[in-house]
């Protein structure tokens, strides 16, 4: 029975190779993000038959009925990656980059979110796949909302994820959280991989569906550290 899967956030990065890496493994795969001549050129290379839809998930509404109208243009779908997000520097701590990232990764995220376990609740089954940063464990002074709405997507995931334990249906919720990945959001080059790595690990989390995969594992190692990081210490580095 062919699988099928939703990336939301797939026109660049993370989102465009895991789209490659699912096809590459069977999925028929429904592609979403603002850009939709980026995603018509991703999907016309796809081995699979594959779903566009141009989706703006800051504008919350219209992005549900986009969902809604995809998910019932493809029929039963197996997997909803939610990787879409903004991460822009605000050093001045301007409020237009505060509320852009946080209608972003926020607002559309858990409208997103919500979306995906309606239908897999209805559906009967499903995994919810979020994407996260191992920045959630860390307050930042030069990006502030971002790092705080990571924060929110990995608890919300939590969150889920219990609750899910109560539905009368099959749905698992994973948590990705990768540190530097080679996109336009990596923020520094330590221990940097490629999206390509990070579709590998994050297919990996789908096909075992794992509760939490960092990307790349190693990461876990600081998050740990971050966790365990006297507030003194944060203060200096952050």
């Amino acid at each position: 029975m062919t699988e099928r899967a939703i990336v939301i956030g797939a026109s660049s990065g993370i989102g465009e190779a895991l789209a490659r890496k699912l096809a590459a493994e069977g999925y028929e795969v429904g592609l979403t993000a603002r850009s939709v001549d980026k995603l018509e050129t991703i999907a016309e290379a796809l081995p699979t038959r594959s779903y566009v839809a141009e989706m703006d998930i800051a504008d919350t509404e219209t992005a549900r009925e986009t969902f809604t109208d995809l998910t019932a243009e493809m029929g039963t779908v197996d997997v909803v990656v939610v990787n879409a997000g903004v991460g822009p520097e605000n050093i001045d701590l301007d409020w237009k980059p505060e509320r852009d990232t946080i209608d972003v990764n926020v607002r559309g995220f858990t409208a997103m979110s919500v979306a995906a376990m309606n239908f897999f609740e209805e559906q009967g089954h499903g995994q919810l796949v979020g994407v996260s940063s191992v920045a959630s464990y860390v307050g930042s002074s030069r990006i502030p909302s971002y790092y705080a709405s990571k924060a929110y997507v990995s608890n919300y995931l939590d969150g889920l994820r219990y609750k899910a334990r109560h539905l009368d249906a099959d749905i698992t919720v994973t948590t990705v959280e990768p540190g530097f990945v080679d996109t336009d959001l990596a923020g520094g080059e330590f221990w940097m991989c490629s999206p390509e790595t990070a579709a590998e690990l994050i297919h990996e989390a789908i096909a075992e569906k794992k509760r939490q995969q960092f990307v790349t594992k190693r990461w876990r190692l600081v998050a740990l550290a971050l966790t365990l990081l006297p507030d003194l210490l944060k203060r200096r580095l952050f």
